[in-house]
């Protein structure tokens, strides 16, 4: 499998094509596979956002729509090679080979494993026009090719979170392969053992189900959670939480343990400063509710708002920050004063009985524009309408 030169300048002739119209209009092609065209011109769509530095090369060759859906982006596997270096890895669950082809920066010599074959042909082109000749690629499927392989610094494993029927799964032990029946063969066969799970895993049952966990990345792209990463490590120390948010070209990072999130006593305030501070998902996904109120000396309105406070701006807080310009209750003489100017509005529902769409008709606020509205409840449990700008 691999692009010709005449396929390369059709597709880039045509990337801004309908795909549909060039499906049905195929007989004014005849010297072109229009169906491998049209999968190139697919897939470079997506590569453009999610993998910029591949859709910069125009002899990559894209796999089918769902390896483009289910491959990390670039930002994440950049994230996860900064994290492990050494001498030999493997990826036992290859895919299109983003993952594989990044953290290889970081090894000698990299194994890329991929059961279905033309994945494998897709990776083996791609490492050749990339240059990564320190890759070697087995079609192999991965428990079989774990059972038989000499011990590496690091495997990384990103297992199938779709059932036979191509529903998704959550849980460990419904991904394919069933991490929790190889973990011992994996302790066997890597000093580190990288783990790539659902963002809409349960994180506290999980790091329950696994062992020798030292670390769990909690990742974001622009503010939107990607994945999840369990670390396994044979030296494991206590383990430690790590709530990543990258964005703008920027990577913020916010650690804690659950041991000091649960060892926290906070009081919390029926008040609301002049900063108002809403946590990124990773925070709220990791549970560091606590945690960031004490890295930052914020006050928290409620134990189950999620909402912060404070009379001084904390600059580097790994969130949204705004400034506070009133505060209303829910009366209609209330609504009426703070809201008489405010046309259209970001609505946040944080710990409130409505939902933004209910408000949206109590107030008729229209959504957009510079307004921030926060409905929440404070400690001594009224419902409030925070109104802010952002910071």
């Amino acid at each position: 499998m691999r692009l010709d030169e005449e396929l390369i300048n059709f597709v880039s002739l045509h990337e801004q094509d309908d795909i549909h119209y060039l499906a049905l209009h195929a007989s004014k092609y005849p010297d072109i596979d229009i169906q491998m065209a049209i999968r190139q011109i697919s897939g470079r769509k997506v590569a453009k956002e999610k993998i910029p530095s591949w859709y910069a090369n125009n002899q990559i060759l894209y796999p089918k729509h769902l390896s483009m859906e289910q491959c990390s982006s670039e930002a994440t596997a950049v994230f996860k090679s900064s994290l492990c270096k050494g001498a030999t890895m493997a990826d036992l669950t290859g895919g299109f080979g983003v993952d594989c082809a990044f953290l290889s920066s970081g090894f000698r010599q990299s194994i890329y494993v991929e059961q279905q074959t033309e994945l494998t042909e897709i990776a083996s082109y791609n490492f050749n026009v990339l240059d990564l000749n320190s890759i070697s690629v087995e079609n192999r499927e991965a428990t079989d090719y774990l059972s038989s392989m000499q011990p590496v610094d690091l495997i990384y494993i990103d297992p199938a979170r779709r059932d036979d029927s191509g529903r998704k799964t959550v849980l460990i032990e419904d991904c394919t392969p069933n991490i929790l029946d190889i973990e011992e063969l994996l302790d066997d066969k890597a000093a580190q053992t990288m783990i790539k799970l659902s963002p809409m895993l349960d994180i506290s049952l999980a790091a329950k189900s696994l062992k020798s966990l030292s670390d769990v990345y909690i990742i974001s792209v622009g503010n939107e959670c990607k994945e999840l990463l369990f670390v396994k490590n044979r030296k494991s120390n206590a383990l430690q939480y790590h709530c990543v948010n990258i964005y703008q070209g920027k990577t913020d990072v916010f650690s804690f343990s659950k041991e000091d999130e649960d060892a926290i006593i906070l009081s919390y305030t029926p008040s609301v400063g002049k900063y108002l501070y809403e946590p990124n998902s990773s925070v709220l996904k990791g549970g560091a509710y606590k945690s960031i109120a004490k890295r930052f000396s914020l006050n928290k309105l409620h134990p189950s708002s999620h909402l912060y406070t404070s009379e001084t701006l904390e600059n580097d807080f790994h969130g949204r920050k705004f400034e506070v310009e009133a505060i209303s209750s829910f009366s209609k003489k209330d609504l009426q004063t703070n809201l008489k100017d405010i046309k259209q509005a970001n609505i946040t529902v944080r710990n409130f009985p409505l939902s933004v769409q209910e408000i949206r008709k109590k107030t008729g606020l229209k959504e957009g524009g510079d307004v921030y509205i926060f409905a929440t409840t404070l400690s001594d449990e009224k419902k409030v309408l925070i109104i802010t700008r952002k910071v």
